[in-house]
């Protein structure tokens, strides 16, 4: 049996929000090992005029412990 832990990552990038889950999953993984998913909990972007200047999410990293 698996024990799993989840830890929520704020992310974010000026690109996209796919880059911004990507961001997120890269930090995580410089601290926390066997990463199993990431679930996309909010998305949010900063706008200027007409423009979107960042990409915002927050996630739910998945992880196992002791594997």
């Amino acid at each position: 049996m698996a024990v799993l832990k989840v830890v929520e990552i704020m992310a974010n990038s000026d690109k996209s929000w796919e880059e911004a889950v990507k961001n997120a999953v890269k930090t995580a993984a410089k601290s926390i090992k066997n990463i199993r998913s990431v679930y996309v909990k909010e998305q949010t972007a900063n706008v200027s005029g007409d423009n979107i200047t960042d990409y915002r999410v927050i996630t739910k990293i998945t992880f196992e412990v002791g594997a």
